[in-house]
């Protein structure tokens, strides 16, 4: 990001499909509400587990997307995703227990565990799998060394890899069975394209699950998740929530409400994420990027560039310079086999797509 605002402070054009932030506002409704709000004046402090109503409007909404019964009472808001990371592990986990995770994934996981004092345990997956995590893969690595807790994404990032029903029920089941705690990161979820996503809410009470407005809702900088969390966790969330930070932003909480009545306005959206994604699947291979991850939901592309480098850090940093087409080297996602990946995150303008795809082409041609 640095690199390519230096090439934009010169006058030069980059495209970005570096950063995991959609090119689109927060729905109307949502910044209309905000405004509304404002005009009132008084911004308070609300309850540490958020607005009532927020909350009452989540649990409506697992009712109509997942059929899906939860209690208004064990939803959590969130300082986005990032705040409901550390709550969850620090209600969850003491210092030393081992958390199991797999590779490629989101980098903070392992980092936010590091902090707290928790060992990240890094599960490598393959493509036989599709780069998902399995039941037998997780006992194999319980029965090594004890595991205290799994996380798990569906839609992933950066595969994009998504789990089927059947595949999250059996894998939440053999971590049941060996008393391991299930996390479910479903922060994108409704940008699903092969087939719809599965919430682990509707498979287990046990399972806690995060989710935030930042993806499918385009509201990255507005802070504002939630949770799903078991009952029993419900007050240690609480009084953690308190003491770090009283509560989530009031003014995000009332816009994030609103959102969800922009509905329409975003499923507009999330069908140019498919046509972007069509755009690159089609496209790639014929400039030779012929090998990447199962691109089933969110809003990226995980390509394999080992035909062209072995360095994907040096691959990103000239295609860069070279084609002004910023993307994402996956030593960020994978310490063990990322130098020969690079992630296209795909959440631009379908102009924007076109043209990428136009400049890495003239780029590798010259070759």
């Amino acid at each position: 990001m640095a690199a390519a605002a230096r090439i934009e402070a010169e006058g030069g054009n980059v495209i970005h499909m570096e950063v995991g932030q959609p090119a689109a506002p927060a729905p109307k409704t949502a910044i209309a509400a905000a405004r509304a709000a404002l005009d009132i004046g008084r911004i308070d402090y609300t309850s540490a587990l958020g607005i009532p109503s927020l909350r009452q409007r989540i649990s409506r909404h697992y009712r109509e997307t997942y059929s899906a019964d939860i209690d208004p009472a064990r939803i959590v808001i969130t300082t986005g995703s990032s705040g409901g990371f550390i709550l969850v592990f620090l209600s969850m986990f003491e210092a030393g227990d081992r958390v199991a995770m797999t590779v490629p994934g989101y980098p903070p996981y392992r980092h936010i565990l590091s902090a707290l004092g928790c060992e990240p345990v890094l599960i490598e997956t393959t493509s036989a799998t599709r780069h998902a995590l399995t039941g037998e893969m997780l006992l194999e690595a319980h029965a090594k060394t004890p595991l205290k807790g799994v996380l798990v994404a569906s839609p992933a990032n950066p595969t994009g890899t998504m789990m089927t029903r059947e595949a999250l029920s059996h894998l939440i089941a053999a971590a049941d069975s060996a008393g391991i705690r299930f996390v479910s990161d479903e922060i994108y979820h409704g940008l699903d394209y092969a087939f719809p996503a599965v919430t682990a809410a509707q498979l287990s009470p046990n399972a806690l699950v995060i989710n935030s407005f930042s993806k499918y809702f385009c509201m990255t900088g507005w802070r504002v998740g939630w949770m799903v969390v078991p009952e029993a966790l419900v007050r240690s969330v609480e009084t953690l929530q308190q003491n770090l930070s009283i509560s989530v932003p009031t003014l995000s909480q009332i816009a994030a409400e609103a959102a969800f009545e922009g509905r329409a306005e975003m499923e507009v959206i999330k069908h140019g994420y498919e046509d972007n994604r069509r755009i690159l699947i089609e496209s790639l291979p014929k400039v030779g990027l012929t090998k990447f991850l199962p691109a089933d939901g969110a809003f990226y592309l995980y390509a394999d560039v080992s035909d062209f480098t072995q360095d994907s850090y040096a691959f990103a940093k000239e295609m860069l310079e070279r084609a002004h087409v910023a993307a994402t080297p996956g030593i960020d996602f994978d310490p063990v086999h990322g130098r020969s990946f690079i992630r296209f995150c795909y959440a631009r303008s379908t102009q924007e797509t076109v043209e990428a795809v136009a400049r890495i082409t003239r780029w590798l041609s010259k070759g």
